[in-house]
């Protein structure tokens, strides 16, 4: 948890590292999470949205120690898709009613037991997938019913390094981010 506490001033309780040492899947809403929130219409209806790199290259690390990640959101969006393929997130479930089942729906194909998962949620929708997974994770800025349901509350906004936040917490939990650090000097 060095590594984490050089980079965040601060480590997550003792539960929460516990938690997130044993994830092998992060999965991930867009809207608030991924993004600001903010959602720009072109005059086509096209939705532009916009993504923060560091969030990008916290899911290449997550990758590289062979943690799978996927993206669970309500929303349609082209540009999200051609975002998940970029980053390499194989699991991209879009126009989902139900995240809770779509989560149990995933940790079921991935045999992967409900502990090993964990979910970023900034909003009441996020609820249901949280609370089905080892680690429930709310952005800074989530709805307040969303941050007192989560295990855990990032330092940093969604669309804003949140996302990367995370990615570096599960890898020190699971005693990875050192080395992966290293790896990058």
């Amino acid at each position: 948890m060095d590594a984490f506490r050089d980079a965040y001033c601060a480590a997550p309780e003792a539960g929460v590292v516990e938690r997130a040492a044993g994830i092998r899947l992060l999965a991930l809403d867009v809207d608030g999470v991924l993004t600001d929130g903010a959602v720009y219409m072109a005059g086509d209806g096209e939705a532009f949205k916009r993504f923060h790199i560091h969030d990008g290259k916290g899911l290449a690390l997550l990758h590289e120690a062979g943690i799978a990640t996927a993206i669970v959101t309500a929303r349609r969006s082209t540009a999200v898709a051609e975002r998940a393929r970029e980053l390499g997130i194989s699991q991209l479930r879009q126009g989902v009613r139900d995240k809770g089942a779509e989560i149990t729906a995933l940790a079921t194909e991935l045999e992967l037991p409900p502990a090993a998962c964990a979910f970023v949620g900034d909003d009441l929708v996020d609820l249901a997938a949280m609370a089905r997974c080892g680690l429930a994770v709310a952005v800074a800025d989530a709805h307040p019913r969303v941050r007192r349901r989560a295990h855990w509350v990032t330092a940093r906004r969604g669309g804003n390094g949140a996302v990367r936040e995370v990615c570096e917490l599960v890898l020190a939990a699971g005693g990875l981010l050192q080395g992966l650090m290293d790896g990058h000097d």
